[in-house]
This record gives C-alpha cells, structure tokens and sequence, in this order.
C-alpha cells in the first residue's frame, strides 16, 4: 500500500510538470480555428505544420538561433574548462584561502544574478561592449562558473584519491595521473553540469534586453520568441512552435547525456 500511494504521487507530479509542455506541443500543431475554440481538445483533429512554418521564416530566426548557440556553446566550454581546474585545486590540493574561495564560490551561487543587472550594465557600457555577443558570452560564462565548481568539486571528491596514488606509483606524474585515471571517471559529472551549464544560458533572457540594445542581430532565441506578438494580439499558434522549436535542442542534448549522465561515477575503477 505505501509503495502504490508513493507511485500514484509520483504519477500525479509527473502529470502535473508534464502538462504544460505536451499542451505546448500540442497548440504548435494545432490550426488556429482549434486554439481560438471554446472547447478545448487534447488532440489535434487536423495536425498543422502551418505555425511551425510561420516560426522559421520569422525575420531573425537563422540570425539568432546562430547567436543563442555561439555563446551558449562558448561559455559553457570555458566554463568547464576553468571550473575543473577550480575543482580539482579545492577538491586535491591544501593552500591557504582555500576555505575563503569555497565561501565566495557558493555566496555567487546563492546570489540572485538579476541583482547584477545593473553593475554588469554599468561595466558594459564603460568597457564600450555593449551589444557584443563577447560580453554576453562573459556573463553566461559568469552565470554557470560558481554552480559548475561546487558540482564538479562534488564528483571530485567521490573520486578515491589513492587511484591516482596508484598511478603514480606505478610512474605517472601527477597530471598523466589525472587524465588517464581521474577524468574518465569523472565523465558524468561532467556532462551533468554541462547540461545545466547549456539550459542556463540557453533560457537566459533578462542579461540580452539590458546588455543588446542597438544592433538586434546580436539577439538570442529568448527575445526572438516575443516577435510574434503585436498590437493586435498573440499569435498563439507561431508562438507555440517557436517555444517547441526553442525547447528542441536542450530536449535533444538531455535525451544524449542521460544515461551517461546517471552512470556511476567510479563502476569498475579498481579490479579484483
């Protein structure tokens, strides 16, 4: 009995998060006669790619999907890049302040970033970077850096450290070591926290109306979506298939990574 009361609540969460997004789904294909009907239908009588058409050929669709892919991809490299080298020194190494930069790490997790609006605006525009996919690329860069070192410094610490004694041992330096033992084992990790990274910056839609303001090429897919709404109302149908055509990459890369992602980190690490 506790354990079907436990899956029907799970059963009714799932409904409940999934909802939204099949009735996203389902108004994209729907014709416009259906989504303006007073008697809702949870099927699609006729399906229509007519609304998904409309969506590609909007003015700005190529430019800002290219846009929202460069630096989404960019900064969540660097990103990683930078916080596995963060991690490892806290996770593997003793030096002084190390206590301070773990605090300070997670006082940038914890701080609101719509509270940095208005500094990061301030140091665009004295820099001259306003509407520059480079700044924007740096603040995405900036967003997913604290939450990728507390994540990554976690996977590293699950890690035995004698693996890498042992390769040591057996002749390898201390990097060699890391390469060949460690960061093979730390694959999941870090293909969560990319994931995280990517959806981050992906949905990231505040930073782009303050720091791109002139040039409208250098927009994201985030500020493409409002195009398709106007005085004369929402075209509910375009909007639909251009939040499912938005939603489609982050669905695609989590489809790819989650049974990488839900691995176990150190299967099969030390034999016999």
């Amino acid at each position: 009995m506790r354990r079907l009361t436990l899956n029907a609540a799970a059963l009714a969460v799932l409904l409940v998060t999934i909802f939204p997004v099949y009735w996203m789904f389902l108004t994209a294909f729907k014709p416009t006669g259906d989504i303006q009907s007073e008697t809702p239908t949870f099927w699609p009588a006729a399906p229509t790619l007519e609304h998904f058409a409309t969506a590609v050929n909007a003015p700005g669709f190529w430019v800002f999907w290219r846009n929202s892919l460069l630096v989404t991809v960019v900064a969540v490299l660097l990103a990683l890049v930078v916080a596995l080298l963060a991690a490892f020194a806290v996770a593997r190494m003793r030096w002084r302040g190390k206590g301070a930069f773990v605090v300070m790490v997670f006082a940038a997790q914890m701080a609101p970033w719509e509270a940095l609006l208005v500094p990061v605006f301030i140091i665009a525009r004295d820099t001259d970077l306003l509407d520059s996919l480079a700044m924007l690329t740096g603040v995405y860069f900036m967003i997913t850096l604290p939450f990728t070192i507390v994540a990554l410094r976690g996977f590293l610490a699950a890690i035995p450290p004698e693996l890498e004694e042992a390769a040591q041992v057996d002749g390898c330096s201390r990097l060699v070591a890391f390469r060949r033992v460690v960061f093979p084992l730390l694959a999941p990790g870090l293909m969560a926290t990319s994931l995280f990274g990517f959806i981050t910056a992906w949905n990231e839609f505040a930073f782009v109306n303050v720091l791109i303001i002139k040039d409208h090429d250098k927009r994201t897919l985030p500020v493409w979506l409002s195009s398709f709404r106007d005085v004369f109302g929402t075209d509910w149908g375009a909007t639909m298939a251009a939040a499912s055509l938005f939603a489609l990459p982050a669905l695609l890369l989590f489809l790819f990574l989650q049974r990488r992602v839900g691995a176990g980190m150190t299967a099969g690490a030390i034999k016999g």
